[in-house]
């Protein structure tokens, strides 16, 4: 019988191990709130006033198109991924760090406002006005959550194409949010007005 072949001789060849990229990663993280939250769609309470598809084309519109050039690669656009600045990998898993705490803060906001949370520009029955927790740090804190993961992941990314991805998201909820807060105001009045005096709209304010 034949010996084993001189590779074998010297001992079992050992594969590389398995490298994980951050973006992997942070991609990951994505994926996963993404499941989380449309599974928790279920939790609302019923819709007693909704704005039309005309109103929400044109954050849907920005928004795809700014997940496409954050989180996909066209093969046509290539001289849009090339690295921007050169950034270390440790400083690249602090940026997952922070996609992680991004999604953190929303979920605290998403819990909650309850029932009274929807994806889209919409107004519940009973609806409340919600000031304590995250809604008194800023108005909108799953935006502000959403756009602190929103900033690490195109840091990690570290190409024109996810700035500019950025960008467009960006505008989006920008969109979005005024629509909302007009819903809000007309529903709410005086109440909406002071709190919309006392609270900002999206970064926390460190005074």
């Amino acid at each position: 019988m034949a010996g084993p072949g001189p590779h074998l001789a010297r001992g079992r060849r050992h594969d590389p191990p398995v490298i994980i990229a951050p973006f992997t990663v942070a991609a990951g993280l994505w994926d996963l709130w993404m499941l989380s939250w449309l599974l928790a769609a279920a939790w609302s309470a019923r819709t007693v006033a909704r704005q039309p598809l005309s109103a929400r084309l044109a954050h849907i519109t920005l928004l795809c198109a700014g997940a496409v050039l954050l989180f996909r690669r066209p093969s046509t656009l290539t001289w849009l991924h090339r690295p921007l600045l050169a950034i270390p990998p440790w400083a690249a898993w602090v940026a997952v760090g922070f996609v992680f705490a991004g999604f953190a803060f929303a979920w605290w906001a998403r819990l909650h406002l309850g029932r009274n949370w929807s994806g889209t520009v919409t107004l519940k029955a009973e609806h409340a006005l919600v000031r304590s927790g995250p809604y008194g740090i800023t108005r909108n804190p799953i935006y502000t959550g959403l756009l602190l993961s929103l900033v690490a992941t195109a840091i990690i990314r570290n190409e024109l194409a996810a700035v500019i991805g950025f960008v467009l998201i960006l505008t989006a909820l920008l969109i979005k949010i005024r629509q909302e807060e007009r819903l809000l105001a007309g529903h709410f009045g005086p109440a909406y007005a002071a709190y919309r005096a006392d609270v900002p709209p999206l970064i926390p304010r460190l005074w």
